[in-house]
């Protein structure tokens, strides 16, 4: 039987990242970066929930990951990150995985200010950076964005968190009987139903940030330089700035809103705002402003980048 199934509590056993920058000092050697994959939604949505255990969190809903993986491990894993982050007992890999299993904390700093803020995403087109699960993306989704495209760095990660987690929420916001119950979607038996134009408004592609927009502006799809990105904790590792910078530069619209959450320091790492700033000022392309400070916990902010 499809297991389909909703935690109440929050924080149910939940792999939520707080540590980004207590992992180990990334590995110097020469790696080898992922070309870029687009990943077609399958037609039959219960097969992308299935086995899936949801829970909820500012009233999103995602995947459970212990139970993903768990399934890695068994072999439903081809890049093989779940293994390879055990065996060399770090969350980081450069060249290999970059963390998207986990939802880190600087995403939920990014939710909050974009509600305070209230960012609109009525007909704009969004991209989620480095999405990892996606809800940065699901809460432009929830605003009536006209588009939403999801990027991670991992294949695995969009296969069997961003896509389940998309069509989770998009099965909510779709379906009417859900809004009057306010029962959670996956708590039925029923086969899954996703209003196709929410679906429609979706991509999801996977690889090396340079390899990706390489891919968006020379395919035969309909492609719009994006009006807002949202990206957070993607700044951690100094030698990924270059390829960061020329990405928001290619695909932002010159019109167009980057909002970056990250922590001040990442230990051991070396990456955070003030070197990304100060990377952002010596390029002389945008022009970038600190919008929200989190004292609680390690230091973090919210960064908003816009073309000079």
């Amino acid at each position: 039987k499809t297991k389909q199934t909703v935690a109440t509590k929050s924080d149910s056993n939940s792999r939520l990242g707080t540590d980004k920058d207590h992992d180990e000092t990334p590995s110097k050697q020469k790696v080898c970066f992922k070309s870029a994959k687009e990943h077609d939604i399958p037609e039959d949505l219960n097969k992308i929930l299935e086995n899936k255990v949801m829970e909820t969190i500012s009233n999103l809903y995602y995947v459970k990951v212990s139970v993903v993986e768990a399934a890695c491990l068994d072999g439903d894993d081809e890049e093989g990150i779940v293994s390879k982050t055990i065996s060399s007992h770090s969350d980081l890999i450069p060249g290999v995985y970059e963390g998207g299993l986990k939802i880190w904390e600087c995403t939920f700093d990014l939710i909050d200010y974009l509600s305070e803020a209230e960012v609109q995403f009525a007909n704009k087109t969004v991209l989620d950076l480095g999405c990892g699960a996606g809800l940065l993306g699901i809460v432009a989704l929830k605003g009536k964005a006209e588009n939403v495209h999801f990027q991670d760095y991992n294949s695995t990660v969009i296969d069997k968190i961003t896509l389940p987690n998309v069509v989770a929420n998009c099965m909510n916001l779709g379906s009417a009987d859900n809004k009057k119950t306010g029962k959670p979607p996956l708590k039925r038996s029923k086969k899954a139903e996703c209003s196709p134009d929410l679906l429609n408004k979706c991509r999801f592609i996977s690889g090396e940030w340079s390899e990706v927009s390489h891919l968006l502006l020379s395919s035969n799809k309909p492609f719009s330089k994006y009006n807002i990105i949202l990206t957070s904790e993607t700044i951690y590792n100094p030698d990924y700035y270059s390829t960061l910078h020329d990405t928001l530069a290619q695909l932002l619209d010159e019109k167009g809103c980057v909002y970056l959450a990250s922590k001040v320091l990442y230990f051991g790492v070396g990456g955070g705002t003030s070197l990304f700033e100060q990377f952002i000022k010596d390029r002389n392309v945008f022009q970038s402003r600190i919008v929200k400070t989190i004292d609680k916990g390690l230091q973090r902010t919210i960064m908003e980048i816009a073309f000079k």
